[in-house]
C-alpha cells in the first residue's frame, strides 16, 4: 500500500470523515438496490415497475434542485463537523422509518423515505467536499479525493450487491431493515470522530428565496473561470456515469442475454475501475492537484467507450434472440466478453483519472468563503445532467431506436466534443497535459525551495535558459499559473506557439529590431504584476550556447523599477545536452537520446526590489545550480 495516500485514513484529519461518507454512500445503495427489487417483484400490481422505477429516480433527485441553494448556505454558515453529527443522526431516523416500510413491503412508503433520503444527501454533499481542504494541506488534497472517489464507488458496488443479497428469496425483511439501521447509527458513531471545521462565513444571512439563492450560487461557481468549466466537466461526467449505469442492466438483459450475475460483474467491474483510476491519479500526480490527468481521462473515456461499441459486435450469437440466459463463465468463454470488461474497467480507470483533479481543482482554487455554496451549485447541476441524461436516454433509444451499443458510442463521441469545448475555453488543461507527458517521459525533474515562491501577491522569477522547454517545466512545478516573457522567435515556433499563447506568454525583442514588441512587452508586465501574477523572465536573454549562464541583461531592473516586487532566483539544470538545447548544434536537430532524465530545479529566497541588480541575480542563479 502507498503510505503517502492510506495512511490519512489512519489519522483523525481524515479518517472518521472518511468512514462517515463511505458508510453512507453505503446505506443509500443497500437501501435503493432493496427498494428497487422489491418494486420489480410486482407488489404494487396497479402501476408498471418502469413507471415506479423513474419515480424512485425522480424522488431522489429532487431535493437537489429544491434545496441545494439552502444546503451551500447552512455548509458555509456553521461549524462543518457539527452539521455531519446532526445529518447522520437524521439519517437514523430515516431508516428507522425505512425499516418500518421493509418490513411491511410498503412501497409508496419507501417512496417517501426515498425522497428524504435525497434530502439528506443533498445537505451532506457541500460538506462533504469543501470540508476535505480545512483538514487537509493542498499536497494532501489529491489523495483526499481519491480516497473519497475510491470510498464511494467501492460503497456503490458493495452497497447494490449487498441490497441484492438481502432481497433474496429467503432472507427475511426483517435482515435488510436491521442492516439500514445499524449502518445509519455506524455512520453517526463515525462522525462523533470527526474535528473542528469552523464555519468558512459565519456572518451569512440564509436566503430563504431558494430560486433566487440559486442563480446567486451559480454567481459564485462562474467567478472564476477554470472553476466554472470544471463544474461544467464533473456535471458532464455525472451525465456520462449516469448513462452507462442506467443502460448496464438494458444491454446484459436484452442484448447479452445475461444473468442478474454477468449485470453484477460488469457493474461491479465499472465500479472497481473508477477505484483503481482514483488510486493510480493520486501516484500519478505526485500529490499535487494535476490537471493535466483531466484530458488524459477524456481521451480514455472517448477511446474505451467507442471500443465498447465495437467489442458488442464481436461476441458470439450478437442479436440473435434466445430463451436460454448466458452467465458469466459463458461469456468470458468469448474474446469479445474479456473486451467487453476491459472496456468497462477503461472507462472506470480514465473516469477516475478524470474527476480526482477537479474536484481537488476545485477545492485548491476557488473562495474558500464560498466552496460550499460552489459544491451546492455543483450538485445542482450534477442533477441536472443526471436528468437530462435520462432524457437523452428515452430520446435516442425510445425515440430515435437507437440500440443501447449505439448510445454508448453516441455517448463517446460527444465526450470529444464536450472535452473540446472545455479545453478550448480552458486551455490550462491542454498545457498540464503536455507538461505531465513531458515530465513523466523524457525528464524527471526533483525540486527544491519551492516554498520560497509566495501562495498569492505579485513576484518576478529569474531563471538560466538551457532549452526550448524551460518554460514548460517551470510551469509544471509551480503551483500558480505564470506568466513567462520570452524571445519572440522561441514564442513563433510551430506548435510551441499555440501552447505559449494561450498560456499568455508575453512575447519580447530586442528595443533595437523590433520597438513595438519592445515597449509592448513591458506594458504587459506592468499590467500583470499589476494584477497580482507571477511574471517569470530569461534575464539572458536567449538559449546558451555553451552551457554555462550568461550574462543577466538590465531589463529585470527597468522591471522592477516600474514595478517594485520581490524578485526570486531559479536554476534549472540537467538539460544541457537534452533534445531540446543547443547542445552539439542547433536544438530540435536530433534525436533525443535518453528517457527520464534528471532535472533538477532549485528556487532561492526572494530579493527586495530596491536590492535588485543584474548581476547579483545571476550570482545567485549559479550559486543555485552548484547546490548538490
Amino acid at each position: 500500500m502507498q503510505k503517502g495516500l492510506f495512511s490519512l485514513l489512519a489519522s483523525r484529519r481524515f479518517g472518521p470523515f472518511f468512514f462517515t461518507q463511505f458508510l453512507g454512500a453505503f446505506n443509500d445503495n443497500v437501501f435503493r438496490q432493496a427498494l428497487i427489487l422489491l418494486i420489480a417483484s410486482g407488489v404494487v400490481s396497479t402501476v408498471s415497475v418502469n413507471t415506479l422505477n423513474n419515480v424512485a429516480l425522480a424522488l431522489f433527485i429532487v431535493p437537489f434542485f429544491l434545496f441545494s441553494a439552502l444546503a451551500g448556505q447552512v455548509a458555509d454558515k456553521y461549524d462543518k463537523a457539527t452539521l455531519v453529527r446532526k445529518i447522520k443522526m437524521v439519517e437514523v431516523f430515516i431508516m428507522s422509518a425505512a425499516a418500518v416500510g421493509f418490513f411491511f413491503d410498503g412501497v409508496y412508503f419507501l417512496l417517501a423515505v426515498l425522497f428524504c433520503m435525497g434530502l439528506q444527501s443533498t445537505f451532506f454533499g457541500p460538506i462533504k467536499y469543501s470540508i476535505i481542504p480545512q483538514h487537509l494541506t493542498d499536497k494532501e488534497l489529491v489523495s483526499g479525493n481519491a480516497l473519497v472517489e475510491m470510498g464511494t464507488f467501492l460503497a456503490i458496488l458493495l452497497g447494490s450487491i449487498s441490497g441484492v443479497l438481502l432481497k433474496m428469496d429467503g432472507v427475511g425483511d426483517g435482515v435488510v431493515a436491521m442492516t439500514v439501521v445499524g449502518l445509519a447509527l455506524l455512520g453517526y458513531l463515525a462522525a462523533r470522530g470527526i474535528p473542528a471545521a469552523p464555519a468558512a462565513d459565519a456572518s451569512i444571512k440564509i436566503n430563504w428565496n431558494l430560486w433566487k439563492e440559486t442563480w446567486h450560487i451559480v454567481g459564485y461557481a462562474r467567478e472564476v473561470k477554470s472553476v466554472w468549466m470544471c463544474v461544467l466537466a464533473i456535471s458532464w461526467f455525472w451525465f456520462m456515469g449516469a448513462a452507462y449505469t442506467t443502460q448496464l442492466k438494458v444491454y446484459v438483459d436484452d442484448y447479452l442475454f445475461g444473468t442478474d450475475g454477468l449485470y453484477a460483474l460488469l457493474l461491479g467491474t465499472f465500479s472497481v475501475g473508477i477505484g483503481l483510476g482514483s488510486f493510480l491519479c493520486e501516484k500519478l500526480s505526485g500529490k499535487r492537484v494535476e490537471l493535466g490527468l483531466v484530458p488524459l481521462g477524456s481521451i480514455g473515456l472517448s477511446v474505451f467507450g467507442i471500443d465498447l461499441f465495437f467489442s458488442y459486435a464481436g461476441l458470439a450469437g450478437v442479436g440473435q434472440v434466445t430463451d436460454n440466459t448466458i452467465g458469466i463463465a459463458s461469456f468470458l468463454q468469448q474474446t469479445g466478453g474479456y473486451r467487453v470488461l476491459m472496456d468497462l474497467l477503461g472507462i472506470g480507470v480514465f473516469g477516475g483519472f478524470y474527476i480526482v483533479p477537479l474536484f481537488a481543482f476545485i477545492q485548491h482554487r476557488a473562495n474558500p468563503k464560498h466552496l460550499s455554496r460552489i459544491i451546492a451549485a455543483n450538485n445542482i447541476l450534477n442533477a441536472l445532467l443526471m436528468v437530462l441524461s435520462a432524457v437523452a436516454g428515452i430520446v435516442l433509444i425510445g425515440l430515435l431506436e437507437l440500440t443501447v451499443p449505439q448510445f454508448f458510442l453516441a455517448l463517446a463521441l460527444t465526450n470529444i466534443l464536450v472535452a473540446s469545448y472545455i479545453y478550448t475555453v480552458v486551455p490550462e488543461f491542454l498545457i498540464r497535459l503536455l507538461v505531465w507527458m513531458l515530465t513523466h517521459t523524457m525528464y524527471r525533474v526533483k525540486h527544491t525551495g519551492m516554498d520560497n515562491i509566495p501562495d498569492e501577491g505579485p513576484c518576478m522569477l529569474v531563471c538560466n535558459h538551457v532549452s526550448y522547454v524551460d518554460a514548460l517545466l517551470l510551469g509544471g512545478a509551480i503551483r500558480r499559473p505564470v506568466r513567462f516573457v520570452m524571445f519572440k522567435p522561441i514564442y513563433d515556433m510551430p506548435l510551441l506557439n499555440y501552447i505559449f499563447r494561450t498560456g499568455k506568454t508575453i512575447p519580447i525583442d530586442s528595443k533595437t529590431r523590433n520597438p513595438e514588441i519592445y515597449q509592448q512587452a513591458f506594458e504587459r508586465i506592468r499590467e500583470e504584476l499589476a494584477a497580482g501574477e507571477v511574471v517569470c523572465i530569461f534575464p539572458e536573454g536567449r538559449l546558451t550556447e555553451d552551457g554555462e549562464i550568461d550574462e543577466f541583461r538590465a531589463g529585470i531592473e527597468k522591471i522592477v523599477s516600474d514595478s517594485p516586487v520581490p524578485v526570486i532566483p531559479m536554476a534549472l539544470s540537467g538539460l544541457w545536452g537534452s533534445f531540446f538545447s543547443h547542445k552539439g548544434g542547433k536544438a530540435l536537430t536530433r534525436l533525443p537520446r535518453r528517457f527520464w532524465s534528471r532535472i533538477k530545479l532549485a528556487v532561492g529566497t526572494g530579493v527586495p526590489p530596491q536590492d535588485v541588480q543584474a548581476g547579483d541575480l545571476r550570482e545567485r542563479v549559479l550559486a543555485l545550480r552548484e547546490r548538490p
